[in-house]
């Protein structure tokens, strides 16, 4: 071997061990879940009750704070009266009620200002006995994704321009990789909640469904093409299998929103979808849960908010 070719050998072999890599971590997030072993829940306060008593404070990005849902409580952060914090708090009549979710969100933001918002961890004190968190779609580069997915699609329309595009030499998935750096981020992120409120109860709440199910796709309504919709799918439910894994082995609860909107996603009809597509029919930012959507993660909060610590 000369040294011309060392270094692309060099780096072949490094992308290979990274693929090697993130495949046993894939695996490793799987085997966890099935494995159903315990883990100790945070947690001791009121926020398991009816509400009574409740402090609750609310962290996350754009899917939790409702962007353009009427009413409009906030605009710096796009924060909506009727997000599902809202509404779970409503519900469950709390003491008290912090909601500093704010959209554009990332990991970073609970430790640093977002505008007028402060760093959202600020909103946690030791009485706090509910939290839920939200948070992880922005470190990924969510919007980016959806732009770039949509200006790729006139590429080749049946088959995966968007795939290919976050596909290495190696063969390695960008964006898988980009949930597995994310996890260590949101690792940090429940640990400084139960540092904060170490007598809370915290809910790690999933991303809902956006696209459809089944994989199929609804050219030109949402501009992809169609072999990237099941591809983009399967990302989404890569986000969230993280979410739920970080969430197990860090003394949280996962709240899936995905299942319970299966079938309302932003393909569907206007009266059918709580996904509101890039051109949203809607009050709601593009590919972002209109009120039904926002109602809908708020029933699987409550669900599990009835449920008992650590299931």
């Amino acid at each position: 071997m000369n040294r011309r070719t060392r270094p692309q050998y060099d780096r072949q072999t490094s992308n290979r061990r990274r693929v090697r890599a993130m495949a046993a971590a894939v695996s490793g997030c799987a085997l966890v879940i099935a494995s159903g072993a315990p883990v100790a829940a945070h947690g001791g306060g009121h926020g398991g009750g009816h509400g009574k008593g409740t402090d609750y404070a609310a962290l996350g990005d754009s899917y939790t704070s409702g962007p353009l849902i009427p009413k409009q409580v906030d605009a710096n952060c796009a924060r909506s009266d009727h997000n599902y914090p809202s509404l779970v708090a409503a519900e469950r009549r709390v003491s008290t009620f912090k909601d500093v979710s704010c959209g554009g969100a990332t990991t970073e933001h609970m430790w640093k200002a977002q505008g007028t918002n402060p760093p959202q961890l600020n909103a946690l004190q030791r009485g706090t006995d509910l939290v839920t968190v939200q948070i992880g779609g922005n470190d990924i580069g969510f919007s980016s994704i959806i732009g770039t997915c949509a200006q790729l699609s006139s590429q080749d329309l049946a088959g995966n321009p968007c795939q290919r595009h976050y596909t290495t030499s190696s063969g390695a998935d960008q964006l898988t990789l980009k949930i597995l750096e994310t996890a260590p981020k949101i690792t940090r992120v429940l640990r400084a909640v139960h540092a904060r409120a170490p007598h809370a109860r915290v809910l790690v709440v999933g991303y809902p469904d956006l696209l459809p199910d089944d994989g199929s796709g609804c050219y030109p309504s949402v501009p992809f093409a169609a072999k990237d919709f099941p591809y983009l799918r399967d990302t989404g439910k890569r986000l969230n299998l993280m979410m739920r894994v970080v969430a197990r082995l860090n003394g949280a609860e996962y709240v899936d929103t995905y299942g319970p909107t299966i079938g309302h996603d932003m393909c569907k009809a206007p009266s059918v979808r709580w996904i509101e597509p890039l051109r949203p029919a809607s009050p709601a930012a593009p590919a972002h849960p209109n009120a039904k959507g926002e109602e809908a993660m708020a029933g699987a909060v409550l669900k599990q908010l009835r449920k008992g610590h650590g299931h």
